[in-house]
Parts: C-alpha cells; structure tokens; sequence
C-alpha cells in the first residue's frame, strides 16, 4: 500500500473515531468545560431563554388555580398538582368568532378571569377588548381599544379610562365613549403617573370598586424647563425635550380629579394650593363615595392623610399626621379590611421599620398589628373567612423574604412557606404581589427561589398552612463551568451594623493564586443587592467575568433598602459618603484574603451606582485602578426634585452637601482608567451629568474614556445590552487584567 493509501485509511479511522467519540455520553467532566457567552447571560442575548430557570404562568379564576399557555389553559389542582386542559387557543378564536392573520388572538398568556363566579376570561387582540364566555362557548362582551394609552379596564362596571392625544377619556362597558379634558398637552398631562414615579406612584387612574367613579391625576408641568434630549435618526436632528425638575428648582403642580359616570361630571378635590406639595397613595372607601390621599410638603418631612368627598371634591377630615426631621417617604396607599368598612391597615415607618397599623375611620389608632426590627414588604391581601392578612416580610432574615398570614386580632403570625429564600417571587401592577393570591384568600401560589434553588412553585393552603409542591424548574446551568457563589456579612464603618456582601469567585478558583478583583456597586436607595435568591442574587455579567478570571464582590452598604429607616437615612444629606466608607469596609476585607491581588482592583456600577464608581476612583484613586461608569449622578443638583431632595434636601438648604458629594470638584483627583458610558436620550441621569465631568476633567488635565448609546435611555434594551457588556468586559481585560 502507497503512504498515500495508509494517509487516507488512518484519516478515514480518525473521523470515525471522532464520530464514534460524539456519539457517546458526556461525563461531568467533560460538560463543566463548557463556557457561557454574553448571548447565553445576558437578557439581550440570542439564547438567554434557554439560560433562565423554566417557570409557569398562573392566574386564579376564584379560587381555582389556572396555567396559562400560548395555546392552551389548564386548571390545576390544588392539592396534588395535576393539570387539566379547559380550552385551547383555537377554541377561544372559534368562540370569538376571529378571521385569522392579524384579526386572531395569538396568545393566551395574558388572559385573565376577572370575575370569580362566572366562566369569563378577559382576553385583548388587535384594537379590541373581549369577555368570552369558556362554558357557553362565546365571546359576550367587547369593547373597542383604537387609540388608548395608559388605559385602564374596571371590571365592574367594564369602563375604561384612557389618554388618547394627551387627554383623559373614558368609555363606558356600553361603549359609550366620553371625552373630560380639551387641555392636555406636553405641558398639562391626565391620568398619567406624576411626581416621577416616586411615593409609589406608577399610574394615574383610580376607578372606585363599583366602578361608578373615576379619580384621576392632572399634572401641570408648563413651570418646568424642558430639558433638550435630541433625536439623532431624523435627517437633521431634532429636539425631543422632556420636562425635568431638578432640585431646588420649579416643580410640577398636581391636582385629582373625581369623573362620576353616571353624572356625567367632573370635580376637582380641593386640596388647596399644589404649588411645592406632593399627592400620592389615592384610595377609594369602600362605598365609593370618599377618596383618600397622603400629602407630603415638599421637604417631605410631613404626611398627613386626608379623606375627601368624592361628589363634591371636600376635604372632611386629616385622620393621621406623621413627622420626621429628616424624611418620611409613604409608598403605599391605606387598605381597608374586607370584613369590616370601618377599619384600615396603614403602613408606616414610624417606629423605625415599616409595619401595619389598624386605623378606624375617625383617624384613630386602633393597634399596630406588626412590630419588630424586620420590614413588611408587600401586604399582598386578605382571607376574609379566617380575618387574616397574607404578608410578604424580612423576619427571617434581612436578605429573605418570606409570606406570612397574620391574624389582625392579635397579631401572631403563621409562616407559609419552608423559611428559607425569596419567596412570593409573582408581582403585579406597581410591584405588588396580589395576583399571587385567590379571590377569597384561601390559597396562594407561590414562586420561590433560594442560592440552590433555581426556581420552585408551591401551592398554599393559607388556612392549614400547608404546601403543595407544583413545579420545580431544572438547573438550566447544568453541564456548564459555573464559579463559587457565596455570602457572608462584614461590619459597617460605625463598627456595628451587619453588611451583607456576595463573592463569585473564578472559575477553577484556585486558592494560591492572586486574582484581579471587580467591586461591582450600587448602594442607594431602594435597592437591596444582595438577596437570598438563586446564586445570592448574582447578575449574569458577574459569571462571565468569573468565567474569564476575575473575583467579583458586590457589598449592600448603609443607605441601601429593606433594612430600617435609620439603615437607609445614614447616608442623608451627603450621599456616597458613609456608602463609601462601607463599601471600603468592603476593600479591608478583600485585603485580607490571600487570593485578592491588591494591585488590580477595579469598580462598576450603573445610575447610582455609576455615581459610586466614579466617587470611589475619584475619592481613593489608589486602590482602584480601572472603574466603568454607567449612567452616573455627577452632581445632585442636576437631579429630579423628589428623589434628590428627599436625601439631600435643596441646593439652597444644604449647599454644603452638596459640594461635599458633587464629582465635578474631584475630576482632579482621577489617576487609574474610567470609562464612562451613557445613552444619549437618558430622560433619568440627565447627559448634563457626565459631559459636565468630562469638561472639567479636560479642564484639569485628567484622561477618563467615554462611550456614548445614540438614541438610548437609562439602560441599554434588547441586544444593545450584550454590546454594552462586552464594552465593560473589555475595559477590564485592556487594563486590569
């Protein structure tokens, strides 16, 4: 045989040993040398679906437990969780009588069951509403939806309120549409969230429970100055501006309206003067008839809750005032008990953490119904029956959250799941978690995960107190190099408050080695970053470092949420000053461990956290060598009047905070790398904050980098996202790795 020959026969037995190779099972091995890209971990990824734990779609219809699919419904049974199928998506498009392309309904994962009693599912296709009847097999009820923004359905009366063209309309369930304002405009919005989404707010319709009433917000904004955001993709670039009240300067005037539909009338309550006030928390009574809402002064020292008559727009009585020097910050509205009209639950901080308080109508306190050195996080409803409230709460453990019912009498309180992780992992409008819980409140669903736990569903019996297991997603991550989560608590810099802090440790960590080390920050308010959730809560980009040799450390300092009002309130009137002093708390610790190269230590974070990074590297410019800044805070006084003033009071009132805190003074101060990065249309951290930082560093003869996302917000969406984050990896590997 020719060496030609013996070449082609030992190339033909090598494929075939290669192929015989593929064929056989991997061991575990082999699979942990898998590796992830940014398109597997990242949210804007190509395969971030198949990376994500598999989860359900639940509503309840009464008490009876529902899986929504995009084809198909089933009903589950409560006690062994059994699925069976009750109609399909051909069915509801039979029934609804569609004429398929773009007139069907392609989706069955956003239908609801409004109504407990009666077998209707509220389902939307193209410009259209629809209740179809699953055991008549019909669709009817339906409603028009051509031209609606912000609209909201009230089951019942089966009106809505919409804006179409900056003003406020409704249409009622017979499909009566009327039009209540003519003045809406870029200056005067309707029915829209206000006061930039602070106190809560996060819409701005409150139909009554008989759907008889509708309050709504005004908000005249023409005081405002527009801030100049451009359009870049028009042909010549053109002004989008935004209304943007920065602090200590005008602010936007808030007025409620109160529509009556069977009047066909519109009154304004007469909460006196907007100017400098702020209006959050609308409540409805349960007789429809009177309307309450929480004012806060502008320096948000005081509250006071007041009720209102809802046909004539009088004030009828203060019921409760609440005063701290510093800051009270209300974010959820009074909430009546379902069994008794003349009592409600308020939530306060008042005590030092937030708790329920039992009211009577007359303003007086009739208990405080939770207590502790823990937080109520979520008061997700009732069992009227039982005369309990389901709760979400951080009794376990500050990193936890966990569901309790509690009996309104006395107070004692039930665990409802196993203890352990973040529970009630289900969350409705405005982030509550109501849609967890069944219409009498007998039962709940709920979506759990823990460090070990990707994600698991059980269903409550919140009578018994029992639990069903449903569901339990696989390990997505199985068969890839996943690193060394962990969680451990260090002391705060007053030398007595526990911090929690996660580490990710490399991939193939190997404790003799020094590795470059990455503190990623946020540490402001109303963001708990450590969590006892699946890998302590661990951001994706964190594993992809990892995975290319880096130690991650992501530390919660003083000033963060979920802790206490005096927790958050350390940091007033100076933010990023006791938050740092934390956070290099954080930097001691990582001295002390062998395996942390000292020399190459680098920080990243985004919005407030972008104001950390940029603070940190500017404020101990030689323990940070390389830091990227995304979207950050430069100087307070370029921020909105609500959030800025509540922490750092008014330029006027505080102008040494201010320069304390402001960037602009230490741009001198920068030796390591930092990148800075925005998008160009951020209507949140202003563009003004980081070309400001920019200006005077090339004034003081510093060198930070800056990228730019055209036409981007606050974050960067869809796939712009695995760009930006192969953008911050690469800082790191050009200069600290």
């Amino acid at each position: 045989m020719t060496t030609k020959g013996k070449n082609i026969i030992l190339r033909r037995a090598g494929l075939l040993l290669a192929a015989l190779l593929t064929m056989l099972p991997m061991t575990k091995a082999d699979a942990q040398q898998r590796e992830f890209t940014l398109e597997d971990l990242n949210f804007g990824g190509t395969n971030y679906h198949n990376m994500t734990p598999k989860n359900k779609t639940l509503a309840w219809w009464g008490d009876q437990l529902v899986r929504l699919d995009v084809e198909e419904c089933y009903t589950v049974d409560k006690k062994t969780g059994k699925e069976t199928p009750l109609f399909t998506l051909d069915d509801v498009n039979k029934w609804a009588g569609t004429k398929g392309g773009n007139d069907k309904i392609h989706n069955l994962m956003y239908a609801s069951f409004p109504y407990p009693g009666e077998p209707l599912m509220l389902i939307q296709r193209k410009n259209e509403r629809l209740l179809v009847d699953f055991k008549a097999k019909e669709a009817v009820w339906r409603q028009s939806t051509e031209g609606e923004t912000h609209a909201e359905w009230c089951p019942a009366s089966r009106a809505v309120a919409f804006v179409k063209d900056d003003n406020l309309y409704v249409t009622d369930g017979e499909g009566n549409t009327r039009r209540l304002t003519t003045d809406g405009s870029h200056d005067i919005v309707y029915a829209q969230s206000v006061h930039r989404d602070e106190f809560g707010i996060y819409k701005g319709t409150f139909w009554s429970p008989d759907g008889q009433r509708l309050a709504f917000y005004r908000m005249d904004q023409s005081m405002v100055p527009d801030y100049p955001l451009v359009d870049v993709d028009t042909r010549i670039a053109t002004l989008m501006p935004t209304k943007y009240p920065m602090a200590g300067e005008a602010s936007h005037k808030v007025t409620v309206g109160v529509y009556d539909l069977k009047t066909g009338k519109t009154i304004y309550l007469k909460a006196g003067d907007p100017t400098d006030r702020y209006f959050t928390n609308i409540a409805w009574g349960p007789d429809g008839k009177t309307v309450y809402m929480i004012e806060l002064n502008r320096d948000q020292t005081d509250m006071e809750l007041v009720r209102y008559d809802a046909a004539t727009g009088e004030k009828q009585a203060v019921l409760y005032k609440e005063h701290h020097d510093k800051y009270v910050h209300p974010v959820n509205p009074i909430t009546f008990l379902p069994w008794d009209d003349g009592k409600f639950i308020l939530q306060s901080e008042k005590d030092g953490y937030n708790h329920l308080y039992l009211f009577n109508t007359k303003g007086g306190q009739l208990k405080q119904i939770t207590s502790g050195k823990w937080i109520v996080l979520d008061l997700v409803g009732f069992n009227a029956k039982a005369k309990t409230a389901i709760i979400v709460s951080t009794e376990s453990s500050p990193i936890q959250n966990n569901i309790y019912k509690v009996d309104i009498e006395t107070g004692e309180r039930t665990l409802l799941d196993d203890g352990k992780g973040v529970h009630a992992n289900t969350y409705g409008a405005g982030g509550h978690r109501h849609p967890m819980l069944s219409a009498s409140g007998r039962y709940a669903y709920d979506r759990y995960t823990a460090p070990d736990v990707p994600r698991n569903i059980d269903i409550i019996d919140v009578e018994k107190a029992k639990r069903t297991n449903y569901f339990k997603a696989a390990d997505p991550w199985t068969g890839y190099n996943v690193p060394e989560y962990t969680c451990g608590t260090i002391k705060a810099a007053d030398g007595v408050t526990d911090l929690y802090y996660r580490m990710v440790k490399p991939v193939n960590f190997d404790p003799n080695k020094k590795y470059p080390t990455v503190v990623y920050v946020y540490g402001g308010p109303g963001i708990r970053n450590v969590e006892a959730r699946w890998h302590y809560a661990s951001r994706s980009w964190e594993t992809y470092m990892a995975q290319k040799g880096y130690l991650l450390f992501i530390l919660d300092n003083r000033g963060s949420c979920d802790r206490g009002r005096d927790f958050e309130q350390a940091t007033f009137r100076h933010l990023g000053v006791e938050e740092m002093k934390d956070q290099m708390k954080g930097v001691d610790y990582l001295k002390s461990l062998a395996y942390v190269d000292t020399t190459r230590m680098g920080v990243h974070g985004w919005s407030f956290g972008g104001f950390m990074t940029t603070s940190l590297m500017t404020t101990y410019p030689d323990v940070f060598k390389v830091g990227v800044a995304g979207g950050p805070v430069i100087d307070w006084k370029w921020y909105e009047v609500m959030y800025g003033e509540r922490y750092m009071d008014t330029p006027q009132a505080n102008p040494e905070g201010y320069a304390e805190t402001s960037l602009i003074n230490k741009a001198k101060n920068l030796k390591g790398k930092l990148q800075i990065i925005i998008g160009t249309d951020d209507p949140t951290v202003v563009p003004q904050h980081a070309l400001s930082f920019i200006k005077k560093c090339n004034e003081v003869g510093t060198q930070p980098d800056f990228y730019v996302y055209p036409g981007e917000g606050h974050n960067m969406a869809g796939h712009q996202s695995v760009h930006l984050h192969e953008k911050i990896t690469q800082y790191f590997e050009d200069y600290l790795k």
